[in-house]
């Protein structure tokens, strides 16, 4: 590797390039193989400039070098894992917010920018960037865009893909393919930034992006709801979002499994209901004006509950309510006392949910009698996470879960991946819910524009 590393390092500056100790203090994050660390050969590149970027990969191109794009390294896939010979490519000093458009209602800032970063920014111009996840503070834009992200507002705003207007991106040879679109309405021949949304780095590396906003909420009203049956909680959501008119912003469900590991010590949280129903909704709508929203709020809630839909709610009355009625959804790191535990983000239509749920707890519980399982997610949008703790953590331990949660999948036309990406940790289960002729076709877009196979190799599936 060290005859690329003094070109590299003409074109980054001195600041561009990280080897030696330097660049292995990262191995912990970027999760790189024991091959690698044992091989010393390990560099970071850090460009401050899409010309950087294109150099880079120029070179790379040339020597047949592979490359591992990252962001934030907040992904749950393996999406960055590097191995002995590739070099990373962090775009962490890529961080500019280049233009706020009010009227428009668009942003264009480059990829390293950390996502709270830009939503605090377009706030001070009284708009909002409604793209919201639990690792707001370290996933960065560019990264959202490669993986599609999803996180707690996609039943009202959609995916990243629904929030990207435009796209540069640097190809595999240095190709500089600025699309920086700032329209809604654009049918002008394909659209080609979907090359780079969800394709998790493998088809280019994106560079900067046009957002597109949103007006600022005026409103924002939260309740805590328990619901004995599935069925009731299907309705209450077809329900609450109609009589709602559309400012539903989130539907957060918790098996009773979940709710009862935030909220029972070592957990801090307070349970503000009783740990005894079978399904907890976390229930927010967001509108323009917060005193006749509020009322259209309990409104709708008192309706659902003489219509037998909900057991009992409780709705937040400040934000410090609010605040703590979040916290208890994205108090995931409780799987911690778990030991060893496997992550997992399916995503599936809603009127099979309760059935898979029921056979993947079973077929746990058929080969691993000890296992802990908790189940939550955005039902309103057809995602569910599913944590196992399962043994010591082994690989077999690991397929067994893989098994259990993944096959049911298949009869049900649902997805191994509903907003993380395949990366390293999923590619063998891809079949499952691609067809052949799909990932075919995948191949021969993988094989087109990176020839060389440079862009995060093995991730997805084996060129």
């Amino acid at each position: 590797m060290s005859d690329i590393l003094p070109q590299l390092r003409d074109v980054l500056g001195p600041k561009g390039l990280l080897e030696g100790d330097e660049a292995l203090a990262r191995v912990s994050r970027v999760g790189l193989s024991d091959e690698t660390e044992a091989s010393g050969g390990f560099a970071v590149l850090r460009p401050k400039t899409t010309e950087e970027v294109s150099k880079s990969l120029s070179l790379c191109h040339q020597m047949g070098r592979p490359i591992v794009a990252q962001g934030g390294r907040t992904g749950l896939v393996q999406g960055t894992t590097a191995g002995a010979e590739d070099l990373v490519l962090s775009l962490e000093r890529m961080t500019a917010i280049e233009d706020i458009d009010p009227i428009g209602r668009t942003m264009t800032l480059q990829a390293g920018v950390p996502l709270q970063a830009a939503q605090e920014k377009v706030e001070e111009y009284e708009l909002m960037f409604p793209l919201d996840l639990g690792a707001r503070g370290s996933a960065t834009i560019g990264g959202n865009v490669s993986t599609n992200a999803g996180g707690n507002r996609v039943i009202r705003y959609g995916m990243m893909r629904d929030m990207v207007l435009g796209v540069e991106a640097v190809l595999a040879d240095g190709t500089v393919l600025s699309s920086l679109n700032r329209m809604i309405k654009n049918n002008a021949g394909y659209d080609l930034k979907q090359l780079f949304i969800g394709t998790e780095g493998t088809l280019g590396v994106v560079t900067r992006v046009v957002l597109r906003l949103r007006e600022l909420a005026r409103s924002q009203n939260t309740a805590f709801v328990a619901v004995q049956s599935f069925d009731q909680l299907s309705a209450f959501l077809k329900q609450i979002d109609r009589t709602l008119g559309g400012s539903l912003s989130a539907f957060e469900v918790m098996w009773n499994n979940f709710y009862r590991l935030i909220t029972t010590p070592p957990a801090t949280n307070r349970p503000p209901l009783p740990q005894d129903f079978p399904y907890y909704v976390l229930v927010e709508a967001m509108g323009g004006d917060q005193e006749a929203d509020l009322e259209q709020f309990e409104q709708a809630l008192m309706q659902t509950v003489e219509d037998g839909l909900i057991a009992d709610a409780v709705i937040a009355k400040n934000q410090a309510e609010r605040d703590a009625m979040w916290a208890l959804r994205d108090d995931v790191g409780q799987v911690g006392q778990f030991g060893a535990f496997f992550v997992f983000d399916v995503s599936l239509a809603i009127k099979d949910m309760e059935g898979y749920v029921d056979e993947v707890l079973k077929r746990l519980s058929e080969r691993f009698p000890d296992h802990r399982t908790v189940v939550f997610g955005h039902m309103g949008d057809g995602n569910l996470h599913i944590v196992s703790g399962v043994g010591d953590g082994s690989q077999e331990a690991r397929s067994g879960v893989e098994q259990a949660i993944y096959e049911p999948l298949a009869p049900l036309g649902g997805s191994i991946s509903a907003e993380h990406g395949i990366g390293l940790e999923k590619k063998a289960y891809l079949p499952l819910t691609r067809s052949e002729p799909e990932i075919e076709l995948m191949r021969m877009l993988k094989k087109t524009l990176d020839p060389k196979g440079i862009l995060n190799p093995g991730k997805i599936f084996n060129a």
